[in-house]
């Protein structure tokens, strides 16, 4: 399997760059981004997934392994293979992306060719608890908004992600106010009857 190639650009192909390593081109498929920015440089690096069919043996270059790592958590929700995985990397930067399901908010999903409303839908519930947890541990803020505060203040009072969203689901829209949310979430939870 490859993991890695490091040689230099010598021009486009479908789909992709073509990079020449030591007398070999490896025909490779890169985010758009990753494409434009290689088209720069002489030499390029890419951390690369193998992507092994029945017919084809498709390699999937990116220039940081954040990428990478994205791209194969796209490729653990079922029904997201490799093409619609590059396809998503191609609609925003992967903080961006990684923000945005962490939040619950598919609508970047959607705008990619072959992905509909319900396989956004999928990605964001088969990621989401996923990726609040790693932009939590790194410190960042996931969320927007009074119901995002209160999921991050049960997080961090040692509530998942799942309990912390399905409790802030069970309050009534009347009861506003960060302060007043938490407390109610918080009664919501002490009580047990959270599924």
């Amino acid at each position: 399997m490859i993991g890695k190639l490091t040689g230099a650009f010598i021009g486009v192909v479908p789909d992709g760059a073509l990079i020449e390593v030591e007398g070999v081109g490896y025909a490779v498929r890169v985010p758009a981004l990753a494409l434009a920015n290689m088209q720069k440089e002489k030499q390029v690096s890419l951390f690369i997934h193998t992507a092994v069919r029945e017919d084809a043996i498709d390699l999937y270059g990116f220039p940081t392994q954040d990428e990478l790592i994205f791209f194969k958590q796209l490729l653990s929700v079922s029904g997201i293979g490799p093409k619609s995985a590059l396809g998503i990397l191609n609609v925003a930067d992967v903080e961006t992306l990684k923000h945005s399901i962490a939040a619950g908010d598919n609508s970047m999903l959607t705008k990619v060719f072959g992905i509909g409303k319900k396989s956004a839908e999928r990605i964001v519930v088969e990621l989401r608890d996923k990726l609040a947890l790693e932009s939590s541990a790194k410190g960042e803020k996931i969320a927007v908004g009074t119901d995002g505060e209160v999921v991050e203040a049960l997080m961090a009072l040692g509530y998942s992600a799942a309990e912390s969203r399905s409790a802030v689901k069970e309050i009534p829209k009347e009861i506003k106010g960060v302060k007043e949310r938490i407390a109610a979430s918080l009664r919501y939870l002490g009580t047990g009857l959270q599924s």
